[in-house]
């Protein structure tokens, strides 16, 4: 989009006497997909469009366009304009006058790819195939090979620009194995900002592994266990009940710690941070959605609740200022939303966190359906292994576990000195080590 559309949009916005600010953001993508040895799928995408957010009379007003040309530029202010003459009085919600200049790093988040497309062709298809090799596998009906590029520019009425762009490389495959009656699919993937940085054999290899280990496994006896899990596992977890990091579910009233600032909501060892400045993980973020630059924020400190997130609207609603954690896409109202979610190291090395027997559970079924984020009750379908000392007994399969999490995070029996980032590396976090939680087995 020229810089000159940008402006005629900000100018329609100023002469009806409102303020307003506009997300342009865009990607491009080449995604592909083995089948029976053969590419299946081989998709080239492009894409752009247009958010709009105005504010007249207190009153906030949301469009969107795909097009550029001037009458699109026209119907996107009219449109916005008329949502907002009908919506209600957000005596909270104004745009900040903020007249930053910010533009991202291409060569640390955006790096030139060398890699040619028959490479990544190739790549695709020898995941599928040395998957197929491996006995049992019978088939490998999730993968994919992804290399996109996606950009995010933020510009206001009071003259703000900020300009964001990022690179990923993605490579994941499920395998289905069977044996006799049995069937068991596990799976896992790797991102990079580089291409050349996948591995194949990185993620067959553990594929397959926990495969031929499902295939064996079997439910464990119904009671109490300490339980850790993996860290995409454990990541998933902590994403599911982000509503309690919320200030906009606090300002709606539906936040369970929207009283708790400065009180203890866990262990007194746990930390945790939304670090947006790391840039070796995905989740970071120069810049909110408001063109407010972010920072590191501790949100729990030895198990207090040292603040919730919030955008520029919650942090005026209760007196504060914004934590830089404002978002929405060019079809949504203003939100608050987290970036890179981080759990500080504990004390407890390796043979401490392993002591004695545990769960590991590296798949959960049903997180968001089988999860309650207001009550934190929850009851995910589970499997990993069932361990002892850091020695795997036996694969575990065919489990239910049950708890409540606001409840889990205040009986911690130990957390790891290592931090591992999640596969899609959105969270980095060290390992806990839940204590006493139900599991339905045999």
């Amino acid at each position: 989009m020229q810089h000159s559309d940008i402006q005629k949009v900000l100018d329609q916005v100023s002469a009806a006497g409102a303020s307003g600010d506009l997300i342009v953001d865009g990607g491009e993508s080449v995604s592909l997909k083995a089948n029976a040895g053969a590419l299946e799928e081989h998709a080239v995408r492009s894409s752009q469009i247009l958010g709009l957010r105005v504010i007249k009379d207190q009153k906030v007003g949301i469009a969107y366009s795909e097009a550029t040309d001037e009458e699109a530029i026209t119907q996107l202010v009219n449109q916005a304009l008329t949502n907002a003459s009908y919506s209600e009085i957000n005596a909270d919600e104004s745009l900040l006058g903020n007249q930053a200049q910010l533009v991202t790093d291409d060569a640390v988040l955006a790096p030139k790819d060398t890699t040619s497309i028959e490479e990544k062709i190739e790549f695709a298809l020898a995941l599928e195939a040395q998957l197929l090799k491996k006995d049992k596998i019978q088939s490998v009906p999730y993968n994919g090979v992804t290399h996109s590029t996606s950009t995010r520019s933020v510009y206001s009425t009071a003259g703000l620009s900020a300009q964001s762009k990022a690179s990923s490389a993605v490579a994941y495959a499920y395998a289905l194995a069977a044996d006799g009656d049995k069937n068991a699919m596990s799976g896992i993937g790797q991102a990079s900002r580089q291409f050349t940085e996948l591995n194949v054999e990185s993620i067959v290899e553990p594929t397959w592994e926990d495969c031929m280990a499902l295939l064996k496994g079997t439910p464990v006896p119904t009671k109490h266990y300490d339980v850790i899990f993996d860290p995409n596992q454990q990541a998933d977890i902590f994403d599911v009940f982000t509503m309690a990091l919320s200030g906009k579910s606090a300002k709606d009233g539906l936040n369970p710690w929207r009283e708790k600032l400065g009180k203890t909501v866990a262990d007194e060892r746990l930390s945790l941070i939304d670090s947006p400045t790391n840039t070796d993980g995905f989740g970071y973020q120069l810049f909110d959605v408001e063109g407010v630059a972010c920072r590191d924020v501790s949100i729990i400190s030895q198990g207090s609740l040292s603040t919730l997130l919030h955008n520029s609207a919650t942090a005026h609603y209760f007196g504060i200022e914004s934590t830089g954690h404002a978002s929405r896409n060019p079809k949504s109202a203003l939100s608050v939303g987290a970036h890179q979610l981080v759990v500080g190291a504990g004390d407890a090395n390796k043979s401490e966190l392993e002591q004695g027997e545990y769960l590991y559970i590296t798949e959960l079924s049903g997180t968001h359906s089988g999860a309650n984020a207001i009550s934190g009750d929850f009851s995910f379908g589970a499997s990993g292994y069932l361990c002892k000392d850091g020695e795997r007994l036996q694969p575990v399969r065919g489990i239910t576990i049950a708890g409540n999490f606001y409840d889990m995070l205040k009986r911690i029996t130990c957390i790891g000195d290592t931090q591992h980032w999640n596969w899609q590396r959105s969270s980095l976090m060290a390992s806990i080590r839940f204590a006493d939680l139900a599991v339905s087995g045999s």
